[in-house]
């Protein structure tokens, strides 16, 4: 019998622990209420970050550099074998013909007189002129409004996760808005990750207005005081016209509670989708000015080469990069440790 009485006090301990919450519930409206949650973990996101890009660029530099190796490791001189040898090494690595052209062309224009033996290093200084500044987040305002954006499966619900980790790590304060109520198991995976992070949570109900939910997040968020709040949107088909439209309303409702925001729109690529992710980017960049990317699972595919040629293509700078599922494999982009182990041979 004793067990039956441990039942019971456990059966009431959650159901004061149910009352009080109930009694310490904030909402931002009825239709949005926001949600305080405790860390489930507290310890989690405390590992430090992994760094460098030899691992996740295992699979990509393995296939390149099988291409590459015949020319860097030898003295041959630069004949029209070589740079057509290069050029077919950089595109089945998914660079992108336009930014391809461009890298030879700039290389080729300092190799005069030189062999191959030299080729290694111009193709890294000349890779990395091709990204563009501005990797860092800003520090002010207060709050700093975030605006996640991409395709359905690119990974943005485990990216804002990590995102969580990472500011709560950093002793920042943050709400998450789960705008996509389109989803209930959406919404519900991204409540976990904020748990996590002992980030507070806003949400609607299923099917009510992104937009709505995105304005009570950050109106909740200036409320609180909090450092960050990250806006999560439903997966939109770049293609789609009428999708895109309702991802600028959010956008245009969100600057009723702050003229300014969102301060960021990261759109987050799938690695694994190779020149697609640079359609998707060019879509997404057009129509929401995206201010930086971060690429998902680029651990797991042959064509992280994409990267390069998003990044040249449209002067939009990568801001991290996912390189696994647990929250602190959402490391720094480094342009230069990228294009090194890209182009290691």
């Amino acid at each position: 019998m004793e067990w039956i009485g441990l039942i019971g006090v456990s059966v009431a301990a959650l159901a004061v622990g149910w009352v009080l919450a109930r009694r310490g519930r904030g909402s931002a409206s009825a239709e949005a209420p926001v949600i305080r949650v405790e860390p489930l973990a507290p310890s989690i996101g405390m590992a430090a970050p992994a760094s460098g890009f030899n691992r996740p660029l295992e699979k990509t530099r393995s296939s390149l550099a099988a291409k590459l190796s015949q020319f860097l490791r030898s003295d041959r001189q630069l004949d029209q074998a070589v740079w057509e040898g290069l050029e077919e090494a950089l595109l089945t690595s998914d660079v992108g013909v336009s930014t391809t052209q461009r890298l030879l062309g700039a290389v080729k224009g300092r190799a005069t007189g030189q062999d191959t033996t030299a080729l290694r290093s111009l193709l890294v200084d000349e890779a990395i002129k091709l990204f563009p500044s501005g990797r860092t987040f800003p520090i002010e305002p207060r709050p700093l409004v975030i605006s996640i954006v991409g395709v359905n499966g690119a990974g943005k619900t485990t990216t804002i996760g990590k995102l969580c980790a990472r500011f709560s790590r950093e002793g920042k304060n943050v709400l998450v808005g789960a705008a996509d109520t389109f989803r209930a198991a959406a919404t519900e995976q991204l409540k976990v990750w904020a748990q996590r992070a002992g980030a507070d949570f806003v949400s609607g109900r299923e099917g009510a207005d992104p937009a709505a939910v995105a304005f009570d997040s950050v109106s909740a968020g200036k409320a609180r005081g909090k450092d960050v709040v990250i806006i999560d949107t439903a997966g939109r088909l770049h293609t789609k016209e009428n999708l895109m439209e309702e991802l600028k309303k959010v956008h245009r409702v969100i600057k009723k509670v702050m003229p300014e925001a969102p301060h960021e729109v990261l759109l987050v690529l799938d690695g694994t989708t190779g020149q697609n992710a640079l359609a998707q980017a060019r879509q997404f960049s057009s129509d929401l000015g995206v201010t930086g990317l971060i690429v998902t699972k680029l651990d797991g595919t042959a064509k992280g080469g994409a990267v390069l040629g998003i990044c040249s293509e449209l002067a939009v700078p990568v801001r991290f990069v996912g390189v696994g599922e647990k929250s602190e494999d959402l490391i720094d982009f480094n342009d230069r440790q990228y294009v090194e182990a890209l182009l290691e041979a």
